[in-house]
């Protein structure tokens, strides 16, 4: 079982994963993977020499084809690597881009039959406390 931790701040050149708890009209977006049957939050790798936030807003779009969004940082997480949590609020997508994901689908709760079962349930619990804190 992965231990999930949360941070305030890390040296920026550490952080290695962009992950966004995203809503669309008020479900929460997960994306479904060419290969699985399970459901992930939206996210991935940062590309050498590239801003933490442009992971984010690159990742949102690959995997998602979210094409309007307002997106926000909440916290640094750390697994085995460092990571960025943001939050978006997509307005509007556009047909999926051909990469690894094969469909997006909306939610009104973290579903049950995910892809990484020992990380994505206290990304998605601190992510709803942040939007809690926002109203």
């Amino acid at each position: 079982m992965n231990s999930v931790k949360f941070y305030d701040n890390a040296e920026d050149e550490t952080i290695k994963y962009a992950v966004i708890a995203a809503r669309y009209k008020g479900k929460w977006v997960f994306c479904k993977h060419k290969s699985r049957n399970t459901y992930e939050i939206p996210g991935g790798h940062r590309e050498a020499g590239e801003n933490v936030l442009d992971t984010a807003k690159r990742e949102l779009y690959e995997e998602t084809g979210a094409v309007e969004f307002d997106i926000e940082p909440i916290c640094i997480y750390k697994v085995d690597d460092y990571g960025m949590l943001y939050y978006a609020n997509i307005q509007k997508f556009t047909d999926l881009p051909d990469f690894e994901m094969e469909s997006v689908h909306f939610f009104d709760d973290l579903p049950d039959n995910l892809t990484h079962p020992s990380i994505q349930p206290a990304l998605f619990k601190r992510a709803k406390q942040f939007l809690r804190t926002k109203k």
